[in-house]
């Protein structure tokens, strides 16, 4: 006898289905093309993997791999898949895995307990990983009793989720389950494994490379790893692991402890002495007049370009910071994006015969009268501020187009010294789910455009997916042509933002397309204790975000 019936809506067109089905066989059966690229639903607005039972009359909207949701869900069950498979191969010894971070076009993981990570072991991770995805084995996801997943996984030594756990004021805790693998993982899987028949693996350094899928959800490209980018991060890693800290449990221990205000001192002198260092490599070239600073948004351009000024200043020069959004063309000159909004991201926005002309004639030794944009008006002024470079004189120039080979086309080679600063967060939630750089970023500008724009989260997450696309077009493909990186990613830092950015998360009205993206990130902050900003020093690049920089950015 059939079960009680429920109508489902796609699109424009309704059809009964009964109660229990899952919604991956709704989807399947629908007659769509390319289904098996829905990797999770909204029934009515809420998020919803595949596995999950039809309970109710519903409407159900798609969430593919061309959505950041679908791209994190299929990157995420390709990291579970992963860990299975080296847990199988491996069955047996004593090995502790860790998803360090992303870099590339991949997630980079190092191996401890093991001499060395050769050909022979990647080959047959991958061998297996192909096996379970052939195999279409179903991702299982169970609610348990948190202090019943602390035992299971001190059971299985990972005590990184027990200490994760600890810090958990909820009283149960998904455990995903793949044949007899179980681990943790802070966000959605797909249905089963048949859906994860596009990566790669291999080796690079000292651990495994595991190559993600383009924004095609298809084409996987040959390892490519941006190495100036790998070596800054594993410097922070290295500067995390000597202060203890390497997980989210760490940092609300320090907190817990009452160690986190040495650990925000540390932090903050470990940067001071990476600026030291970068003002020390600028003065040992001869005739470097212009420091070009680039970076993607609120990565703390405008921090840094101040404290590294300083810095020269102490060892005898005399900077000048300037910024290129002084040179921003007249309002009614910029350019528009598709959508017929102002692209302020691209380099045309910028007044680069002007930049160029400007930069060329300090570089001679004239007299220049330097821009400043009104953004209120839209548009350039000039106030009487002249500028001549003298012998001990130097350029410190900040912006996101401060890499791109046009602007500084006309200057002599050896009077340009590149520096590319981000915020690569190498503090992870555990071992295998790390913190993603890009959403740590949107916290901060979250935080600094309600607090000094009046702009509100809704909005700032509604502009984000335009400015993720500037920097991939003008920004990261110029960030190795850096002399130097600074990564200005704090491990303190989202213990003092999830104060600021929670209470503006929870504004986020649940009808907008922006919802799922605030709910994301308050379930991640979630994670974290807070911590109040007193003693943030006044310098720090994260006064930029929260307010009262010494520097007034």
């Amino acid at each position: 006898m059939a079960g009680t019936m429920y109508q489902v809506t796609i699109g424009n067109e309704t059809k009964p289905y009964e109660e229990g089905t899952p919604y991956g066989e709704i989807v399947n059966t629908w007659g769509m093309q390319d289904a098996d690229k829905v990797l999770l639903v909204l029934v009515n607005g809420v998020l919803c993997e595949l596995q999950k039972a039809l309970r109710e009359d519903c409407t159900l909207e798609m969430i593919t791999f061309s959505n950041e949701i679908g791209r994190n869900t299929y990157n995420r069950s390709l990291n579970f898949l992963f860990l299975k498979s080296l847990y199988d191969v491996l069955r047996g010894e004593d090995i502790q895995v860790k998803l360090n971070f992303a870099n590339g076009n991949g997630y980079y993981y190092t191996l401890e307990g093991i001499a060395k990570v050769d050909q022979e072991l990647v080959d047959s991770v991958k061998e297996r990983m192909m096996q379970v995805v052939s195999q279409n084995l179903p991702i299982a996801k169970d609610k348990v009793k948190t202090s019943a997943a602390q035992k299971l996984f001190a059971q299985r030594h990972m005590m990184d989720k027990t200490e994760l756990f600890r810090y958990r004021r909820g009283s149960q805790v998904n455990v995903y389950t793949l044949e007899d693998y179980k681990d943790y993982f802070y966000g959605y899987m797909v249905w089963h494994t048949g859906y994860l028949t596009h990566f790669d693996l291999c080796r690079y350094y000292e651990g495994i490379l595991l190559l993600l899928p383009e924004a095609d959800g298809v084409t996987v490209t040959p390892m490519h790893v941006f190495p100036k980018i790998f070596d800054i991060q594993c410097l922070s890693e290295r500067w995390g692991s000597r202060q203890g800290i390497s997980t989210e449990a760490d940092l609300n221990k320090a907190i817990v402890e009452g160690n986190f205000g040495q650990q925000m001192l540390v932090t903050e002198a470990l940067q001071e002495g990476r600026i030291s260092y970068i003002a020390d490599q600028i003065l040992q070239r001869d005739n470097v007049k212009f420091v070009m600073v680039a970076g993607p948004s609120s990565s703390g351009k405008t921090t840094f370009s101040r404290r590294l000024s300083i810095q020269l200043s102490a060892k005898g020069m005399i900077p000048h910071p300037l910024s290129l959004d002084d040179f921003y063309r007249d309002r009614s000159e910029c350019p528009r994006d598709e959508n017929g909004e102002y692209d302020f991201e691209c380099l045309e926005a910028l007044d680069v015969n002007k930049i160029m002309d400007t930069l060329k004639d300090l570089q001679e030794g004239k007299r220049v009268e330097l821009p400043h944009f009104n953004f209120r008006t839209g548009s350039p002024e000039y106030k009487g501020d002249y500028l001549q470079l003298g012998q001990e004189d130097i350029m410190v120039i900040e912006g996101i187009h401060g890499l791109n080979p046009a602007l500084s086309a006309s200057l002599p080679p050896e009077s340009v010294f590149r520096v590319y600063i981000s915020s690569l967060t190498t503090l992870n939630v555990d071992n295998h789910n790390y913190i993603s750089t890009t959403d740590a970023r949107l916290l901060r500008r979250i935080v600094r455009d309600y607090y000094h724009r009046g702009t509100s989260a809704c909005e700032t997450i509604e502009r984000w997916p335009s400015v993720r696309s500037g920097e991939q077009k003008y920004i990261f493909t110029n960030q190795e042509n850096a002399d130097e990186m600074f990564n200005s990613a704090l491990l303190y830092e989202l213990s003092i933002l999830k104060v600021y950015a929670e209470p503006l998360l929870f504004q986020v009205p649940e009808d907008r397309p922006e919802f799922l993206k605030a709910k994301q990130l308050l379930k991640f902050l979630d994670y974290f204790l807070g911590y109040p900003s007193e003693d943030v020093p006044k310098n720090s690049i994260l006064r930029e975000f929260i307010g009262g920089s010494c520097f007034d950015v």
